[in-house]
């Protein structure tokens, strides 16, 4: 059983279809690319997916649940998790008390035992400080724990805002271009980070246009054009598939492979 199923999925704005019968199947611990040009659909199936779009018709089957239409806090619980293109952490709090933000939807604490300040509230909250920590060092940010937000660099503010969805305990974490803006270096820190995630156990999809980071890293990737998948395969089938090349990687990169 695939971890992540999608069934046709369609979207329609004003009767124009944004999406058009799309399908994707992901295994559980595959790294899975998904890419195309501009106004190809990406974000919209990526809104569909985490629930912040209901789709016009089709089904979205998580664990082997039917979870269409149930909006973003309902898909989050299930354990399916997104990151946004634009950086969204809190950047006048510290990298630590970001991360804790991030588990509020999975820790479980309870109001009074926190007002009261009793025994278990305060292992809980010790534990959690524990895994934060744990994810800070995770995404390379060991010694950025007690850093203003505001003054990391752009790459460790991505860095972050990867650890606070990882905070939300996520089985599947949906990526949205986490390389964009970043130097080769940051790239390159960057991939590592996802691979050690992958390790971790999380499943992973990417919305990406760096192309050679995606052929890299990724287990199998997906082409979307026109709101329509135009191909899928692994990156090798991808980068030599001729339809994909005339519509987003070009013959230069083809020549490159």
């Amino acid at each position: 059983m695939p971890l992540l199923e999608l069934q046709q999925i369609t979207k329609t704005f004003g009767g124009l279809n944004a999406i058009n019968g799309f399908d994707l199947k992901i295994e559980k611990g595959q790294i899975v690319g998904l890419i195309g040009p501009n106004g190809a659909g990406k974000t919209t199936l990526f809104n569909i997916i985490s629930g912040a779009f209901p789709p016009t018709s089709g089904k979205i089957i998580f664990k082997g649940k039917d979870i269409t239409g149930l909006g973003p806090s309902g898909v989050a619980r299930h354990g399916l998790i997104r990151t946004f293109q634009l950086i969204t952490i809190f950047k006048d709090m510290t990298v630590l008390e970001n991360i804790l933000l991030g588990f509020h939807l999975t820790s479980g604490l309870k109001f009074w035992p926190g007002v009261f300040n009793t025994a278990s509230s305060r292992a809980a909250e010790k534990n959690l400080l524990e895994r934060a920590r744990e994810m800070a060092d995770l995404v390379g940010l060991k010694d950025k724990q007690n850093e203003i937000a505001r003054n990391l660099s752009y790459g460790h503010q991505k860095s972050l805002q990867i650890a606070i969805s990882l905070a939300a305990n996520p089985e599947l974490l949906l990526l949205d271009e986490p390389f964009n803006g970043m130097s080769a270096e940051e790239q390159n820190a960057m991939m590592v980070k996802i691979r050690s995630i992958r390790e971790r156990g999380v499943t992973i999809l990417i919305v990406e246009h760096v192309m050679n980071i995606i052929m890299q890293i990724c287990d199998n990737v997906y082409v979307l054009a026109f709101g329509k998948k135009l191909a899928e395969g692994t990156p090798q089938e991808i980068c030599v598939n001729k339809e994909v090349i005339a519509a987003y990687l070009g013959n230069e990169y083809a020549s490159r492979s």
